[in-house]
Protein backbone atom coordinates (compact mmCIF):
# COMPACT_ATOMS: atom_id res chain seq x y z
CA UNK A 1 0.00 0.00 0.00
CA UNK A 2 1.47 3.48 -1.17
CA UNK A 3 2.02 6.00 2.14
CA UNK A 4 -0.24 8.35 3.20
CA UNK A 5 -0.44 12.10 2.50
CA UNK A 6 -0.01 14.75 5.63
CA UNK A 7 -2.40 17.31 5.02
CA UNK A 8 0.54 20.29 4.71
CA UNK A 9 -1.79 23.00 5.93
CA UNK A 10 -2.48 21.12 9.13
CA UNK A 11 1.03 20.34 9.65
CA UNK A 12 1.79 23.34 10.15
CA UNK A 13 -0.72 24.67 12.67
CA UNK A 14 -1.08 21.49 14.92
CA UNK A 15 1.43 20.24 16.96
CA UNK A 16 1.56 16.67 19.62
CA UNK A 17 1.88 17.35 23.44
CA UNK A 18 4.02 15.22 25.36
CA UNK A 19 0.53 13.33 27.01
CA UNK A 20 -0.77 13.27 23.04
CA UNK A 21 -2.96 15.98 23.36
CA UNK A 22 -3.36 18.27 20.36
CA UNK A 23 -2.03 21.79 20.64
CA UNK A 24 -3.04 24.49 18.11
CA UNK A 25 -2.71 28.51 18.25
CA UNK A 26 -6.01 30.76 18.80
CA UNK A 27 -7.99 32.46 16.07
CA UNK A 28 -8.71 36.71 16.10
CA UNK A 29 -5.26 37.78 16.48
CA UNK A 30 -3.95 38.64 12.97
CA UNK A 31 -5.73 42.42 12.05
CA UNK A 32 -8.52 44.45 13.43
CA UNK A 33 -6.09 44.52 16.62
CA UNK A 34 -7.60 48.10 17.72
CA UNK A 35 -11.17 47.39 19.07
CA UNK A 36 -9.45 44.35 20.94
CA UNK A 37 -8.40 44.96 24.44
CA UNK A 38 -4.76 44.23 25.37
CA UNK A 39 -5.84 41.75 28.29
CA UNK A 40 -7.79 39.86 25.15
CA UNK A 41 -4.68 39.86 22.57
CA UNK A 42 -2.18 38.97 25.26
CA UNK A 43 -4.51 35.82 25.53
CA UNK A 44 -4.63 35.00 22.38
CA UNK A 45 -0.98 34.78 21.96
CA UNK A 46 -1.39 31.99 24.36
CA UNK A 47 -1.61 28.37 22.42
CA UNK A 48 -4.76 25.72 23.15
CA UNK A 49 -6.02 22.49 22.69
CA UNK A 50 -8.19 21.09 20.42
CA UNK A 51 -11.73 19.88 21.81
CA UNK A 52 -11.89 15.94 21.77
CA UNK A 53 -14.35 16.07 19.14
CA UNK A 54 -12.37 17.59 16.69
CA UNK A 55 -9.11 15.65 17.46
CA UNK A 56 -10.16 12.33 15.62
CA UNK A 57 -10.81 14.44 12.58
CA UNK A 58 -6.89 16.06 12.95
CA UNK A 59 -5.92 12.63 13.80
CA UNK A 60 -6.80 11.68 10.49
CA UNK A 61 -5.26 14.15 8.40
CA UNK A 62 -2.24 13.92 10.46
CA UNK A 63 -1.47 10.01 9.47
CA UNK A 64 2.05 10.25 11.24
CA UNK A 65 1.36 12.76 13.91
Amino acid sequence: MPKMKTNRGAAKRFKLTGTGKIKRNKAYSSHILTKKSTKRKRNLRQSGLVDSSNAKAIKKILPYM
